[in-house]
């Protein structure tokens, strides 16, 4: 299956005359001279930038784990370090940051890029943290049906950020524990792995 830079969201394809007609009213409703030079292709711009970040809706995210192997490895597998952008649905503000994600197979592994594939998927749309950790998580346990699923998402929220208490820097950290993660010495493991 092909990343999700080869996709854009046809919903904003369809309606992209509309789409930058609405950005250039919002540019004047902040009060912008939308004749302003460097104004001229905001519109056009922020609707090409809106098929890419939105891309997340043409894909059904189970989907991309894709095809799986038969191999009888039945110990810790973990993929940590994997960036993603997504936007906050309350402000439509972007956030950002790591996904780790751990698994122990039972007969089943998904090829690793399939992974961060799977992280891209969920988080190109109007997403919330926790949703994105739960939804990572489920789709894993569904798919690939291992012995357990560890996901552990950081974030950095520009609306917490840039905007109302103004804390640059804040983390915020959630995490879904499915399966035989549920014992604490294997959380552990997870985590401390995850700080080599």
């Amino acid at each position: 299956m092909a990343g999700m830079k080869d996709y854009v969201n046809s919903a904003v394809s369809r309606n992209r005359e509309q789409i930058e007609h609405h950005v250039k009213e919002i540019l004047k409703l902040v009060g912008e001279d939308v004749e302003r030079e460097g104004l001229l292709e905001t519109p056009a711009r922020v609707t090409r930038m809106y098929e890419e970040i939105f891309a997340g809706y043409e894909v059904d995210p189970r989907e991309v784990l894709g095809v799986t192997f038969d191999e009888q490895h039945e110990e810790l597998v973990i993929v940590k370090d994997i960036v993603y952008y997504s936007q906050c649905e309350h402000h439509m503000a972007p956030f950002f940051g790591k996904v780790h994600i751990g698994y122990i197979p039972s007969g089943k592994i998904a090829g690793l890029s399939k992974l961060a594939r799977l992280v891209e998927a969920v988080s190109r749309r109007l997403q919330v943290q926790e949703r994105i950790t739960t939804q990572i998580a489920d789709i894993m346990q569904e798919v690939l049906k291992p012995q357990g699923v560890m996901v552990v998402v950081e974030g950095e929220h520009l609306c917490m950020c840039a905007r109302g208490v103004k804390k640059p820097g804040s983390k915020t950290v959630t995490s879904a524990v499915r399966g035989v993660f549920s014992d604490s010495a294997l959380r552990s493991e997870f985590l401390s792995l995850l700080k080599q």
